[in-house]
């Protein structure tokens, strides 16, 4: 065979869908096959009948040529409206740029801004396209953690130290919040030193919005909009998880300021969906709808979530009588992120537990390991609970059956 592949392209990965094939290989066969390893809530929370109404409106206005390439005004505006009214930072649709989902944007933001073994701030652990996006564009990491003894908190003194011993050219820090996997929802007095931190190091900080409306659990959100101004940021938003859409395909990152660091950036991030024309047009015109609607969205997320605290404490408590196993309960998004006792299990990593799981159980989970953070597992907390129930059942004999 000719070697025809580029080094970069080993990195093309995807931890969450790695057991895929083996999954479809046994449902082939016949085998029902609990799947617990995609966040995607549009399988068991039927996306808004208001906002189907008005993809198909679109479709029937005849709205399927290209759109602007950074995403049609009244999307972008909408996005606008939503952080001033939510978040009370104004700024206007020129800082949106629309993206096909957050993936793509993450795609953008590391080809624009990483040369060839320059350095990105990213936190352990992580979403695993934050690493395959960064090491795609040549980039290395720096890696700060969240500290699981503590809650999954981040230890502000030893981002400093981490970034103080770091050599090469450090390009930006990312944080998600909430978390997936952990759930976590950082405080805004973290997000502030965070905001700090990143400032003195000449660092660009960038946050991943996603799950802003999921939050549960007493716990409340901050935007890193409100503790970032006069400071160059960058917010990475969609419409897959809070408005349930996530075969929509429609993200967007947000440059909010108006210096000239972030003019720039904005200009380059238009440069690049230049290049791919533009996102899915009636699914834009359907987003904008979601956005701009806000009656409808309020009952329809008020409802979701619930449902979804709900069902990540009812999974979180089964958890908890496992003895091989410890967890985090979360805050916000809607996993779970177990610790194994691997030394208590006969298993030597977390990817052997997981894919045993699946043989023996039919279950299918994901790998801690493919978040930065071995030893663990992630399950989504999606399905109802019986499903949920049956799932956790399973897991929690499978590790009795195989302890040591």
């Amino acid at each position: 065979m000719i070697d025809i592949f580029s080094k970069r392209s080993a990195f093309a990965t995807n931890p969450i869908r790695e057991e895929d094939t083996a999954a479809e290989h046994l449902e082939r066969e016949g085998t029902h096959v609990i799947r617990l390893n995609t966040g995607d809530p549009a399988v068991y929370m039927p996306t808004p009948r208001y906002i189907i109404d008005a993809y198909v409106r679109a479709l029937q206005e005849g709205r399927t040529s290209y759109s602007r390439s950074e995403g049609i005004v009244a999307l972008a505006d909408a996005v606008a409206h939503r952080y001033s009214r939510m978040y009370g930072v104004d700024f206007g649709g020129d800082a949106v740029v629309v993206t096909q989902g957050i993936s793509e944007g993450l795609g953008i933001i590391n080809s624009a801004l990483i040369d060839e073994g320059d350095r990105a701030c990213i936190f352990r652990p992580y979403y695993p396209a934050y690493m395959t996006n960064l090491r795609l564009a040549g980039g290395e990491t720096v890696r700060c953690g969240y500290n699981e003894d503590s809650g999954w908190s981040i230890d502000t003194d030893e981002v400093e130290k981490a970034l103080g011993q770091a050599g090469g050219v450090i390009k930006y820090m990312l944080i998600t919040n909430p978390n997936n996997p952990t759930g976590t929802v950082l405080g805004r007095d973290v997000l502030s030193e965070l905001v700090d931190i990143a400032n003195d190091h000449e660092l660009l900080i960038m946050s991943d919005e996603i799950y802003d409306e999921i939050v549960f659990n007493g716990a409340s959100f901050t935007s890193i909009a409100q503790l970032a101004r006069g400071v160059p940021h960058v917010i990475l938003n969609g419409v897959s998880k809070n408005f349930d859409a996530t075969g929509f395909r429609i993200g967007f990152i947000v440059v909010p300021e108006q210096d000239e660091t972030s003019l720039a950036l904005r200009q380059k991030f238009l440069d690049y969906v230049r290049v791919r024309l533009s996102a899915n047009t009636p699914a834009e015109y359907a987003c904008a709808e979601a956005l701009n609607n806000v009656a409808e969205h309020t009952r329809a997320t008020k409802a979701m979530v619930a449902e979804i605290q709900d069902r990540v404490n009812y999974s979180v408590d089964l958890l908890e009588e496992n003895e091989y196993m410890s967890v985090v309960r979360p805050e916000g998004a809607f996993y779970a992120f177990p610790r194994l006792d691997l030394s208590s299990l006969a298993f030597q990593s977390d990817t052997e537990f997981v894919r045993g799981l699946l043989d023996e159980e039919h279950v299918q989970i994901t790998r801690g390991s493919g978040f930065g953070e071995p030893s663990h597992i992630r399950l989504v907390c999606l399905p109802p609970k019986e499903i949920l129930g049956d799932a956790i059942n399973r897991i929690n004999s499978f590790c009795s059956r195989h302890a040591r």
